[in-house]
């Protein structure tokens, strides 16, 4: 039977502008800067000090002969008395056996959440509890063992992780309104320990254990995921806690930024109006398609931020190239907010449909992504489900569609506001009395569109999915029954593969930027040799010449088992129109010849410089790829921009107005031993790089103020340029900074900028 979820992202341009600032904003350092995550870190701090004399990274291996000796040896100068247990010195001599196995009744009692005086066999375990801590007490203090090798804890807690039974959530466990999965999955704080109770917990260890990787992926003691010593990382219950939960405080930041009223704004028609509206911001009465001059009357701490349609839809289909990869083969882009799933199939590839639904929006919620999820027989009950009820995840049984769908509006049939309108003159406001109606009377006055999303909704009509393809990494292989080590039978084989990578790009319509010979010695050593293209090219003989030049830097070892050519990167290339170029006289085509030196000499030894639009010098240019346009596109000004009004063709930014020398440095150097006169003539002689130069001529100067919107020490920086000329016919580019009256203008140090030709 085929089951549909639908993936409805209430707050999703919300969810995806806050998540960019989040990442821009925030060193990674700071998501553990709470001060509940620092005491978090003492007590884990405290509890590897405790828990084995084992140094960390050190290669100490538990048991071994050399070890053994030297912790009996200090065994035996202890007195009788403070001898400790072998166990607590990381080590032992016998293996130890789980201590809870066997222990049925607490296994009941924690499996069932239940107090420990739910049940006669609960109530049996606490009485023998009680008489242990009593015959402990009457011990001596130094002859009382350590707590953790009783093997108990003080109390019992259920698996803070552990899916709960799921029909309907609450709302404070994921629950679709929107105070709720902001942030990482909050849990009832009924059944819930505190972070303080996590913290205090021990981090219980095995004896032996130690950096051997035979250590790692044991299940933990007291039945608890995160109760246990990761392998070789130091990390405990503390660090998971602050990895994975959020600190609740009222004045947390993250309680904070969620507080704050955000919308996005776009332009309709004439007005400014909001397009998607944060949480806190539909709390105090903001909604979509409300005028930001009246959202800013009613709200004055309003954020405003623009919309980007473009940017959310693109972040969406990636969201559904992500699922398609790792949890079903078929999603489709149901709306701007939402994604349908089949599931047919695949469901129980991860623990059945409600826990693959929960999982599915706890992963989101990580991420700081608000989501509901519903699901059904059919994707229009799919997804009306998914928004419209209570709880995070909303599961209709296979055949119940017409039961869960006859109380819902008839809104969420996906029709549109005409229809919406007419039905509720009409008196009909949800599904099922929609579907009381007569058939007849709903197609003559509403078409048949109203009919086809109440069918779909109900199973009586398909509704196909149209599901994203993610694209597939284009590569050809071939594999030897006897190993090659000869240059040419390697050339010989990739004149075989290269024109079958070639007919695998014109298929696909696309041309190589870059290309990856991958190599598969018997020893298993990969030998890779990488060409790139300056354009798109599909010619199997100008790849086949590039790869050529290249096969005499591989090293077969003892032979070459498998060959694979493949595209790392590529461009759309469609077919080329030959008659132009047939009756006149074109240019000669350079992509050849700059792949052949680009490859030779290296991708970041041959560039271009191209102008860009700035004042100061080291600025006004930019390294390009060698065959990039010389020109930006031109912008299209709208037809209220004013600088429609200027008519005069824009100058270009290496006007011959202001000649700029051939070789600019990097960076302008200092020069020393300047002699200038102030405020505005050359200098007569400077000094670079340890040499003296005199000056015979000289011209300027050329005043170049600082660009003040980048950053305020460039508000009152003023340059002023000059070209000189040595005695020996050699032309310097250089400039004194400040205008040699006004001190804030510069410290009248020269520099040089550049040499002319």
């Amino acid at each position: 039977m085929k089951r549909v979820a639908a993936l409805f992202l209430p707050d999703w341009p919300i969810d995806r502008l806050r998540q960019a600032e989040r990442t821009a904003a925030l060193p990674p350092e700071a998501a553990r800067s709470g001060p509940a995550f620092a005491a978090i870190g003492r007590v884990a701090e405290a509890e590897r000090a405790n828990q084995c004399s084992v140094p960390r990274e050190g290669g100490w291996r538990p048991g071994a002969r050399w070890a053994r000796a030297e912790v009996e040896a200090a065994i035996e100068q202890l007195p009788t008395h403070q001898r400790p247990p072998q166990r607590e010195l990381g080590r032992t001599s016998v293996a130890a056996d789980n201590p809870f196995k066997g222990e049925r009744p607490f296994k009941d009692v924690h499996r069932q959440g239940r107090p420990l005086d739910a049940s006669p066999a609960s109530a049996a375990w606490a009485a023998d509890a009680e008489a242990v801590e009593r015959a402990i007490a009457a011990l001596p203090l130094h002859q009382q063992p350590p707590f953790r090798e009783l093997s108990r804890r003080s109390e019992v807690m259920d698996h803070p992780f552990k899916a709960h039974p799921f029909k309907t959530m609450p709302p404070d466990e994921g629950g679709c309104s929107h105070h709720a999965l902001a942030q990482p999955q909050a849990f009832p704080r009924s059944d819930r320990p505190t972070l303080a109770q996590m913290a205090a917990m021990p981090a219980v260890q095995y004896p032996g254990e130690g950096p051997h990787p035979d250590a790692h992926g044991r299940e933990p003691i007291a039945g608890y995921a995160a109760a246990g010593r990761f392998f070789q990382t130091g990390r405990t219950l503390g660090d998971l806690v602050a990895r994975v939960c959020v600190e609740e405080t009222p004045g947390s930041a993250a309680s904070v930024r969620d507080a704050v009223p955000l919308v996005t704004v776009a332009r309709q028609g004439g007005r400014v109006a909001i397009a998607a509206a944060s949480p806190a911001a539909q709390a105090l009465g903001l909604r979509p398609g409300m005028a930001l001059t009246q959202a800013r009357a009613q709200v004055p701490e309003l954020q405003v931020r623009d919309a980007d349609p473009a940017g959310d839809r693109a972040d969406l289909r990636r969201l559904a190239m992500l699922l398609a990869r790792r949890w079903t083969p078929v999603v489709d882009l149901s709306d701007a907010d939402g994604l349908l799933l089949d599931l047919t199939g695949v469901a129980h590839l991860h623990g059945g449909e409600g826990r693959m639904a929960l999982r599915l929006v706890r992963l989101l919620a990580r991420r700081g992504v608000h989501a509901c999820v519903g699901i059904a027989d059919t994707a229009g009950a799919a997804w009306a489900l998914a928004r419209h009820g209570r709880g995070a995840v909303r599961i209709c049984p296979p055949g119940a569609q017409v039961e869960a769908l006859d109380p819902l509006p008839v809104a969420l049939l996906r029709l549109s506001d005409g229809a919406i309108e007419l039905l509720a003159r009409l008196g009909v406001t949800t599904i099922g009395q929609l579907r009381a109606l007569p058939r007849g009377q709903l197609a003559r006055r509403f078409g048949d569109t109203v009919l086809a999303r109440l069918d779909q909704a109900l199973g009586a009509r398909a509704e196909p999915l149209d599901p994203v393809v993610p694209p597939e990494r284009i590569q050809v292989e071939q594999r030897f029954a006897e190993p090659i080590a000869t240059a040419e039978a390697i050339a010989h084989w990739l004149g075989e593969l290269v024109p079958q990578l070639v007919a695998v790009l014109r298929k696909a319509g696309l041309g190589a930027r870059q290309v990856e010979l991958v190599l598969d010695r018997v020893d298993g050593v990969p030998q890779r040799l990488r060409i790139g293209l300056a354009r798109a090219s599909r010619d199997p003989e100008h790849l086949l010449r590039l790869l050529g030049r290249r096969i005499e830097t591989v090293e077969p070892g003892y032979g070459i088992d498998a060959m694979a050519l493949h595209i790392r990167r590529a461009e759309p290339l469609g077919a080329e129109t030959l008659g132009a170029a047939l009756v006149e006289d074109t240019p000669p085509e350079l992509g050849p010849l700059v792949d052949r030196i680009v490859n030779r000499i290296g991708v970041q030894r041959m560039w271009r410089v191209a102008p860009v639009e700035s004042d100061v010098p080291e600025r006004a240019s930019a390294r390009v790829a060698p065959l990039d346009p010389a020109e930006a596109p031109a912008v299209q000004l709208r037809e209220d921009d004013v600088r429609r009004l200027d008519g005069r063709e824009a100058d270009h930014p290496w006007h011959l107005r202001w000649p700029r020398p051939i070789r600019m440095l990097r960076r302008p150097e200092r020069l020393d031993h300047v002699i200038a006169e102030l405020p505005d003539q050359p200098p007569r002689r400077f000094t670079w790089r340890g040499t003296l130069y005199q000056v015979a001529c000289a011209d300027g100067p050329e005043r170049i103020a600082g660009e003040w919107w980048r950053r305020p020490a460039e508000r009152d920086a003023v340059r002023d340029y000059f070209r000189v000329e040595d005695t020996e016919g050699r032309r310097f580019w250089l400039y004194r900074s400040g205008d040699g009256l006004r001190g804030e203008t510069g410290d009248l140090s020269w520099w040089l900028q550049g040499m002319f030709a």
